[in-house]
This record gives C-alpha cells, sequence and structure tokens, in this order.
C-alpha cells in the first residue's frame, strides 16, 4: 500500500492479512491529509476485523502521534542538512532547533519535498500473529542519543497523572506544550490496559522504530478457543471413515502385509481406485508410460503413500457434497499440495519424511475452511445452536466461518480422527511455520511457502508480506528468486493439469 489519494481501503488484503497473520504495510513520505485518512480507516477495519473495536479510538490516537512524530524527526534531518548542523552533536541540535519549528512551518512544501527526495520515509506495519496485534511505526531517522533521553524522559512523566484530562489541565496551567503529545499516548494506552512494557522506542541501523504490543482481548480469545472445540467435536460426530477404508488402514498396520491384498481391497473401491490411479499418473512420479495396475500403483506409492492418500482423499468427501466454494477450496489445495511436494523435493531433497508428507499436508492444510464450506444446513444450525448452549457470542461462530481460527479448527478434527502428528501439526502452523515444533518445522516451512506462493500469483499477497526469517530457511534472499521459483511452479503445475 503507498502513498496515493485513495477512495476505499482494499477490503480483501484486510481480510487475508488478518486469515493468515501476515503483516500489512502502508508507506508514506510526506503523510497527506488523505494518508492520515486512510490510515484512520485501515486501523478501524484491521481492528473491527479482530473484534476489537474497544481499542479503535485509542490506537487511532497513539498512531496519528507516532506517525506525526517520524514525519518531524525526517523533517528535521533535512532541515539541519541544510543548514549545515550536525543532528547528533547536542550544542548544533540546540542550536538549530531554535528556528527549526518557525522555519519548516513556513515554508512546509519546500522540506517536504527535501524529504521525499532524500527517501525518508515512513511505514505502518501491523501485524497479528497469535494472541497479539504488533503495531509498528519505522522512519529512516536515527534517534539521538539526547533525543532517545528526552523521550524516555516524556514517558516516564506521565507516571504523575492519573488521567489524560488531568495531563491536559497540569500542561495548559504550566503554559508548556512539549512533551504532551508522549505523555497523552502512554495514557491513552493504560486505558486499554497496557503498561510501558507494551510499548518501546528503539533506534535500529538507520531506523528509528516505535512498538505497540496489543494483547487480544482474552475473553473473545478464550471465545473462540471454546467455538474451536466445540466444532471439532461436533465434526467428530459425522460418520466416521467407511469400513472399506478402515479395513485398508488395519490391513497397512500389519508389517506382514502384502501389496498384492492391498491392492485387493482397494480395487473394490471404484473411487478410490480413480484417485490412486491419477495420483501415479500424475508429474509427481513423472512416469514414462502410464499405469493401469492397482498392484504396481500401490507398490510405487508405498504403504505411507497410500495412508496419506486414504486421509486425503476420504477426509474431504465426508465433510459434504459439491458446491462451489468447496471447488474453489478443492482446487486451492490441490496446487499448494503440488508445490508442497515440488518444494520438498527442491529444497528438502535428503529429507525423506518431508518429501513424502508434503502432498498431504499441503492437501489439507485448509481442512478448517473446508468444514464450513460443507457442511449442511441442519449442521450449521446444529453449530449455532451449541454456541447458544455453552454461552459462546454467535459472532464467534461468524468469524470461525470467516477463516478466523480456521488452522487450528482443522488440526483439532485431524486430531479427532487420528491422523499422524506431522500432518495435524502442519495444519495447525500452515500460517507460523516459526513456532511449529522442531521436528515438524522443515516439513510446515514447505507448505507455509506453498500455500503462499499460491496467493502470492493472484496478487492476494505482496512479497512484504512473507516471513523474512522463514525464507531464509529456505534459501530465498529476494524478491527476484521468489518470483523465479513461483513462475517454475506455475508453469508445472499448469502442465500438470493437461
Amino acid at each position: 500500500m503507498s502513498e496515493y489519494k485513495m477512495s476505499q481501503i482494499n477490503v480483501s488484503k484486510i481480510k487475508k492479512a488478518v486469515e493468515a497473520e501476515i503483516p500489512i504495510l502502508i508507506t508514506t513520505y510526506t503523510l497527506p491529509h488523505d494518508m492520515e485518512l486512510y490510515i484512520r480507516e485501515v486501523i478501524t477495519f484491521y481492528l473491527k476485523e479482530l473484534h476489537q473495536e474497544h481499542m479503535i479510538e485509542y490506537i487511532v490516537y497513539c498512531v496519528n502521534e507516532l506517525v506525526t512524530n517520524a514525519k518531524k524527526a525526517n523533517t528535521k534531518r533535512v532541515y539541519f542538512q541544510e543548514k549545515g548542523l550536525d543532528l547528533f552533536n547536542e550544542e548544533e541540535y540546540n542550536e538549530g532547533m531554535k528556528k527549526f519549528k518557525e522555519d519548516t512551518l513556513g515554508n512546509i512544501t519546500h522540506y517536504l519535498k527535501l524529504q521525499k527526495d532524500a527517501g525518508l520515509y515512513i511505514k505502518l506495519i501491523l501485524h497479528k500473529k497469535g494472541n497479539t496485534i504488533r503495531i509498528e511505526i519505522r522512519n529512516n531517522s536515527p534517534l539521538t542519543v539526547f533525543e532517545y533521553k528526552r523521550m524516555h524522559d516524556k514517558i516516564a512523566r506521565s507516571h504523575e497523572f492519573g488521567s489524560v484530562e488531568e495531563a491536559f489541565v497540569h500542561f495548559i496551567d504550566e503554559t508548556e506544550g512539549a512533551g504532551l503529545g508522549l505523555i497523552i499516548l502512554t495514557l491513552m494506552l493504560k486505558k486499554v490496559g497496557l503498561s510501558e512494557e507494551n510499548f518501546q522506542i528503539a533506534s535500529e541501523g538507520e531506523e528509528t522504530i516505535t512498538r505497540i504490543d496489543l494483547p487480544l482481548n482474552k475473553e473473545s480469545e478464550a471465545q473462540l478457543d471454546a467455538a474451536s472445540e466445540e466444532i471439532a467435536k461436533s465434526i467428530d460426530a459425522l460418520p466416521f471413515f467407511p469400513e472399506n477404508i478402515a479395513s485398508i488402514h488395519a490391513l497397512m498396520s500389519d508389517p506382514e502385509v502384502e501389496f498384492s491384498e492391498i491392492a485387493r481391497l482397494i480395487g473394490n473401491d471404484i473411487s478410490l481406485t480413480a484417485d490412486l490411479l491419477k495420483l501415479v499418473n500424475s508429474s509427481v512420479f513423472a512416469l514414462s508410460q502410464p499405469c493401469n495396475s492397482i498392484v504396481r500403483a500401490v507398490q510405487m506409492v508405498g504403504i505411507k503413500g497410500i495412508k496419506n492418500l486414504l486421509y486425503s482423499v476420504e477426509s474431504l468427501k465426508i465433510l459434504g457434497e459439491e458446491t462451489p466454494g468447496k471447488k474453489m477450496l478443492w482446487s486451492h489445495s490441490q496446487k499448494v499440495a503440488f508445490y508442497s511436494y515440488n518444494i520438498a523435493r527442491n529444497f528438502f531433497a535428503t529429507k525423506k519424511e518431508i518429501v513424502e508428507n508434503a502432498y498431504v499436508c499441503g492437501l489439507l492444510h485448509d481442512m478448517g475452511k473446508v468444514v464450513f464450506e460443507t457442511t449442511h444446513p441442519e449442521v450449521m444450525k446444529k453449530f449455532k445452536d451449541i454456541m447458544a448452549y455453552k454461552n459462546i457470542a454467535l459472532n464467534t461462530l461468524e468469524r470461525l466461518i470467516a477463516g478466523i481460527n480456521h488452522a487450528e479448527v482443522g488440526a483439532r478434527i485431524g486430531e479427532k480422527w487420528n491422523f499422524p502428528e506431522m500432518i495435524t501439526q502442519a495444519i495447525r502452523y500452515h500460517h507460523n511455520p516459526l513456532v511449529a515444533p522442531e521436528p515438524v518445522m522443515p516439513l510446515v516451512l514447505v507448505v507455509y511457502l506453498a500455500n503462499m506462493l499460491t496467493h502470492y500469483e493472484e496478487s492476494a499477497v505482496d512479497f512484504y508480506q512473507f516471513d523474512t526469517e522463514a525464507l531464509k530457511k529456505c534459501n530465498i534472499s529476494s524478491k527476484e528468486q521468489l518470483d523465479s521459483i513461483a513462475s517454475q511452479l506455475s508453469a508445472a503445475f499448469a502442465k500438470a493439469q493437461k
């Protein structure tokens, strides 16, 4: 999102950022009034999507104060350069500040142009991760030591006041304005239950960074967690795997089993036979000649491959009938599965377990969404009745239907159906791979990257929204490299569909 006049916010991108727990970035160089209004709209919609309406008024004020301070810091930098003064020399700093306000306000257009020409930016980043919303304001004018000290002194002064009103009266009585903005900001944060630990100011390299960490409303999140558990229990009550699938599972538990016996049972199920042959004849196996033998197909796929096939095919079929929404999800899941397998094969070729499980984990990663897309009206009514009985707000169900917490819902359903832990963990952490348990992290990274790449090629997410640490672990260091990978995967998938 960049500096243009905008009549409305990009609702779909904000919803995607909330659902997938990826950051939103707004960049400006001069912070015109239109941009201030746009920032207000984005924050308002973002917090509403997260059902944190009680924070909106306070956070809008705080962000406005911080981006304005960042703009002033950038103006200060070009002003001092023009006057030939050293910003980091305290004596020269004090000398320059004597006429800074008067000079810049009298010729603000000139100084804003200097800022933009110098590439001095202000960046606002909103990022919900887990139970916390992190708000960052970054500008590339590093703080001086004495500026840093003065800011912290002003924040410390906020302890003198019990309310915003008291602070206003004090400063009016003293006919003093310096530091009022930061003091009010600190008091505003206290109104939503935050302390100084939730607010940080730092210089990192050439950037000044202010951070606000907002814990999500505990009651709202507790209701979301409770609702997710109740949905998982309800889905558990739907029909289990058909008897023939259960028989195949049982047979594969026998270490002495013959492939021919497994093939015989699979051959009794027309649908499963078709899916198996489709899998072995796909580009995944790159056969020179089509395979029409069930026994040979079972040998090629192997025991683990058959198990994964059963999990993926029957799990998604059991949840309901075809709908336009399910077809779209199924198409997305197939692409993520294909991308996951090929990423695993190229980036983790020596890790057999990752390569073996990548396809099925990619296929099932959005199972928590499929649940709501495929349930019948009577099941949805049952969900609503459960919410009412458990005293869970109905809007919590609406949040789940909209995709919030879908990874956790899908993982809990997988656990109820006794999926292997590797699969349930890949479902649970596919938006946050770096917090996944160490043994499954590489596999989750594969699914995360595959999922993000499908959204990236659709322009639903931008390069900056990829987790930089996740990219590093896959040895991806630039947008050009990511674009090349996306292009190759997209071409391979298109070819495989012919």
